[in-house]
């Protein structure tokens, strides 16, 4: 039996019989092979989206997937749907942010952090994420962002607590992410509000000053009681890089650990997907392709592989434009195919807001005329239509 299947979605084993693109047009000598190694299977990605399996020359229908080391063995059932989930996690969100900026601000006028209020915040947004990601993940996207230190660290937190559940880690495993991602650039406070809301380049000094960061981080989680104990280490690593070009020690590769190798490459995409005082955000096509090309460079290239796979090609929370000419929010994502998310219409063709919105399940293959099924053409910025969470209809 044949199918089509995404290059994201194959497993070693697995009979690849025919490509999207002619066989000539790639490296591939033979027509057919069954898939055994990473070389191959990133030959595929870098040709081709979809591929036809013949699963009845696979040679095992159990065959691990690409990148299996990373995963764990706690699988996840989703307990509620993303609408019904919106409320608890609009509820998780906002306790989260006003605890990051009452954190900020403490730390500022040299007061402590509260760590049982921050394990509270840890607590629910990871109860959130563990019964629908996709609620927690479209709320941070749509939702007004604030001062950007704060509003990063918590969407960070919530980027790596959904991906510690996409990789089946443990929840204590999971909980650990979140804190790191809130707290890692927690040291911040202690820098000058001009160096961080600087435009243009840094001067060698400045960046260097920038880089100190990290130990300020580590130094206030250190001197917090109540906070689990490898926190410091692991936020003291989390811009090391896998080539040894990172900081504060240079580290490589299998020494800075897979907990803050995913901080180092969750902190970059959503860096790269928001508006910096110094940067203007790309779309997160552009982001994942910009970790792609970094891989086991910067970054260990399996952890970006899975990353990639996890965000998936039309992130939840982005903004698509359709073929049709309306413009879209991705609310949830299609785990058989990650090319028909689910997607809510907000503007129709000319710009103006929809009303009612439109509900599309492209993996059901609805018309947008007589003749063609939705797709989507384009991911577009972040605010290139402003949209909230509260504007979305969703019952």
């Amino acid at each position: 039996m044949r199918k089509s299947v995404p290059v994201s979605e194959l497993r070693f084993g697995m009979y690849v019989a025919e490509l999207d693109r002619p066989w000539i047009e790639t490296p591939f000598r033979f027509q057919g092979f069954v898939l055994k190694s990473e070389d191959e299977l990133a030959i595929l990605r870098k040709h081709c989206k979809t591929v036809v399996v013949d699963s009845e020359r696979s040679t095992t229908k159990d065959a691990p997937r690409p990148g299996a080391q990373y995963f764990g063995t706690t699988v996840y059932p989703e307990k509620a749907s993303v609408e019904q989930e919106l409320g608890p996690a609009r509820a998780a969100y906002t306790g989260s942010h006003s605890l990051v900026h009452d954190a900020f601000s403490a730390l500022r006028i040299g007061r402590t952090l509260d760590a049982e209020r921050v394990r509270g915040a840890i607590h629910s947004l990871t109860e959130s994420v563990l019964r629908n990601p996709n609620a927690m993940l479209l709320f941070s996207q749509l939702r007004e962002k604030g001062e950007y230190a704060e509003s990063h660290s918590l969407d960070v937190s919530i980027y790596m607590t959904a991906f510690g559940r996409f990789l089946q880690l443990e929840q204590g495993q999971i909980e650990l992410l979140g804190y790191l991602g809130l707290l890692q650039d927690i040291g911040k406070v202690r820098l000058p509000k001009e160096l961080l809301e600087k435009r243009g380049r840094l001067t060698a000094g400045e960046y260097a000053r920038a880089k100190l960061h990290v130990n300020y981080s580590a130094e206030i989680l250190r001197t917090t009681p109540g906070l689990p104990p490898d926190l410091p280490r692991l936020a003291l690593r989390h811009h090391e890089r896998h080539d040894g070009s990172g900081y504060p020690n240079r580290l490589r590769g299998s020494e800075i650990g897979m907990i803050s190798s995913i901080a180092a490459i969750v902190d970059t995409f959503d860096a790269m997907t928001v508006r910096r005082p110094y940067a203007d955000p790309v779309p997160p096509s552009t982001a994942i392709s910009n970790l792609y090309k970094w891989r086991d460079v910067l970054f260990d290239a399996g952890l970006v592989e899975q990353f990639i796979r996890f965000i998936g090609i039309f992130p939840v929370g982005s903004l698509v434009e359709l073929n049709s000419g309306e413009i879209g929010v991705v609310i949830s994502q299609n785990a058989e195919e990650r090319l028909k998310p689910r997607v809510m219409v907000i503007r129709d063709p000319k710009g103006n807001p929809l009303r009612p919105q439109k509900l599309l399940d492209l993996s059901r293959s609805p018309k947008a005329s007589a003749e063609e099924p939705y797709r989507i053409l384009r991911t577009l910025e972040q605010g290139h239509v402003p949209v909230t969470s509260d504007e979305l209809y969703m019952q």
